[in-house]
């Protein structure tokens, strides 16, 4: 090799090295600089987040007390309203059923609703019109199975794709 080469070569190993060492010095500011910047961004959706949490904590999007407005209901629409108040009182009337086991029929279904206002509401009920603690549970019990068995046997139905999709 030339000693002309030999200096072009070096000249831009060095040119090479400085470019090198210049573009390693900017990545890792930039990393640093970006890490902050993570850093600071994780601090404030963490932070962000207990702030939400707290809120959600401190203010539930139910109110045990909007429940005392049920009847309230009819405001909008009187007619529906006063319609279906005379239907709930007529189901909840002894019948075939007693008061109690309808009660507990409520309960089971609140929870498989998962509607707060109906699990105050039929606790307080089922433990008016008789129902213990056991019976109140057991109900819960068996709306659970049910649910969890409609969620289940829906399960034919993807077995069904799979072995037409297989086939």
């Amino acid at each position: 090799m030339c000693a002309c080469v030999d200096v072009i070569f070096l000249r831009s190993k060095k040119h090479d090295n400085t470019t090198t060492r210049q573009h390693d010095n900017t990545t890792t500011r930039q990393h640093d600089n970006t890490t902050t910047r993570q850093h600071d961004n994780t601090t404030t959706r963490q932070h962000d987040n207990t702030t939400t949490r707290q809120q959600m904590s401190d203010k539930s999007y139910y109110k045990p007390e909007d429940l005392k407005k049920f009847g309230n209901i009819t405001e909008f629409q009187e007619s529906m309203g006063k319609k279906f108040f005379e239907y709930y009182e007529e189901v909840f009337k002894e019948g075939a059923l007693t008061e109690r086991e309808k009660a507990l029929i409520a309960l089971a279904v609140a929870h498989s609703e998962q509607c707060p206002y109906c699990i105050d509401a039929y606790t307080s009920d089922c433990l008016k019109k008789g129902a213990d603690e056991e019976q109140m549970m057991e109900a819960v019990h068996v709306a659970a199975a049910i649910k969890g068995g409609a969620a289940l046997v829906h399960s034919t139905q993807m077995m069904n794709q799979v072995k037409k999709l297989s086939m």
